[in-house]
């Protein structure tokens, strides 16, 4: 039988974890699975992480679940992470008994018309939660980031909104 572990007091809970959504094909591989295996393994697992954390207090969780590198993946990969994405966003709707709020982070309209409007829904719907904020990090990529960030600061110097200073 395991040894119940006492719950921690809520003054020492981070109030933000971050989890990087890396090596579940590696996982599945070990294991002579497909790849797409592993990835659905880890959706199943980040649902049940968000819930437990949202259980216990946790005010924000960020992960990063797909960056601009994964698009160097063979397509057939890439695809099976984009339905897992539809296919969480479809279910959406069953997490409003869980109260958690969903934010996605990252350079979303290349995800095409369909998957965005699916995101602002949920997001729509979440917007007033209280819970557990999730942020989920989609086609993100710390180069990328900071190219998008310096031409918005270039484009506010060129309209005169930003000054040198």
């Amino acid at each position: 039988m395991a040894k119940q572990v006492e719950p921690l007091p809520p003054e020492v809970l981070p109030k933000h974890i971050g989890i990087i959504m890396d090596g579940n094909g590696r996982w599945a591989k070990l294991r002579g699975l497909p790849r797409f295996a592993g990835h659905k393994i880890g959706a199943k697992t980040f649902k049940t992480i968000t819930r437990y954390c949202n259980q216990k207090g946790i005010r924000y969780l960020t992960v990063y679940a797909f960056s601009t590198e994964n698009w160097k993946r063979p397509k057939q990969e890439v695809d099976a992470i984009m339905d897992l994405l539809i296919e969480y966003l479809d279910d959406a709707e069953n997490f409003k008994a869980d109260n958690v709020r969903t934010r996605f982070i990252g350079d979303l309209p290349p995800l095409g018309e369909e998957i965005n409007a699916k995101i602002r829904h949920v997001e729509d719907m979440s917007k007033d939660f209280t819970g557990l904020t999730l942020n989920i990090a989609f086609n993100y990529g710390g180069r990328d980031e900071l190219v998008r960030g310096m031409r918005r600061l270039a484009k506010q110097w060129q309209e005169g909104s930003l000054s040198p200073d």
